[in-house]
């Protein structure tokens, strides 16, 4: 599952510590999903599934000894004694209790292995989304359609771990707020993606001029050229890395799944895919073998370092959302 670093103006867990989250989410996903399968194949009621206790993160074991139920959730129980790393780890406590919050809400016990894979993959996707509009401290409101967005959901739930996903982010550049399209951070290189999504078998003529055709059956209606705001995204990221001296290379995609895209003279540096082709190049996508890189680390960071965040204090968000309960 591509990790979704950011997601329009959203506060984001990666934008704490992007070094860290990855391989905590990579590692979090494994161990969760083996306790889960190992449950159903032993016929526990998943309905009733919950994850391991870590509303205490400090305990008191025997012998006096502490220990973070942390290392418990990634099956290593290591004792703390000494009193300075203890108050280190109670200080934590909240931060860490909701790092690991991964809470599945499961309705129904599925009957085969593929329905618990998808119904663990569609648990996981919520993860996600809380991941990358929450943290601590802050939580930002999340606009309900993106739960239900087919494009987002199909890149987070089936590309591979090591790539990281800025959905739509908002840049802040010479202090003024600026809007991109799919930026994806992969161990190899940042793929700028345009999307050009309509009816289904919708045809889109291309040309070098300020607009293209979309042909709808018998309709014909014109459209902004997408490769304006394509070759903006590659020159504002290049721009990004050039500045942070990050040598990682920017290609730029313009993609349809349900569409035609009619471009014979199109630039050789844009990458064009439709419903002809689509399924073959998401397909070679998630056949990434490439671990998680330290350049693919700092080019994201340089993206998040100057992404606008938009959020509220979530004492003051539960406070409000409690209160528009209380009103209906």
């Amino acid at each position: 599952m591509a990790q979704l670093v950011k997601l329009l103006d959203y506060v984001s867990r990666y934008e704490k510590d992007l070094s860290r989250y990855p391989t905590q989410y990579i590692r979090m996903k494994k161990y969760q999903w083996e306790r889960m399968k190992n449950q159903w194949e032993n016929g526990a009621d998943l309905t009733e599934w919950q994850q391991e206790d870590v509303e205490e993160v400090v305990e008191e074991v025997e012998g006096g000894k502490w220990f973070s139920p942390l290392f418990r959730l990634f099956g290593q129980r290591k004792p703390i004694v000494d009193e300075e790393v203890l108050d280190a780890v109670d200080d934590d406590k909240s931060e860490e209790e909701d790092n690991f919050g991964f809470s599945p809400n499961i309705i129904y016990n599925p009957t085969n292995l593929e329905q618990l894979r998808r119904l663990y993959s569609d648990q996981l996707f919520h993860f996600q989304i809380k991941w990358a509009s929450s943290t601590l401290m802050d939580k930002s409101r999340v606009d309900p359609r993106y739960m239900r967005d087919t494009l987002l959901r199909s890149f987070a739930q089936s590309l591979p771990d090591n790539y990281l996903l800025f959905y739509y982010p908002i840049l802040m550049l010479k202090k003024a707020p600026v809007e991109l399209d799919i930026i994806m951070v992969t161990p190899v290189e940042c793929m700028c993606i345009t999307v050009l999504e309509a009816e289904d078998v919708s045809a889109f003529v291309g040309s070098g001029d300020r607009f293209w055709v979309k042909k709808s059956g018998e309709k014909e209606t014109k459209l902004l050229n997408p490769l304006i705001s394509l070759n903006r995204m590659e020159k504002i990221v290049a721009g990004i890395f050039n500045g942070q001296e990050i040598d990682f290379p920017v290609k730029k995609y313009l993609i349809s799944r349900n569409g035609y895209i009619d471009y014979p003279g199109a630039p050789f540096d844009v990458t064009i895919i439709d419903r002809r082709s689509y399924e073959q190049w998401f397909s070679a996508l998630q056949k990434s073998p490439v671990p998680l890189k330290s350049t693919q680390f700092k080019a994201a960071q340089a993206i998040l370092d100057i992404g606008q965040t938009t959020s509220m204090s979530r004492l003051f968000a539960e406070d409000e959302e409690q209160l528009e309960e209380d009103e209906e």
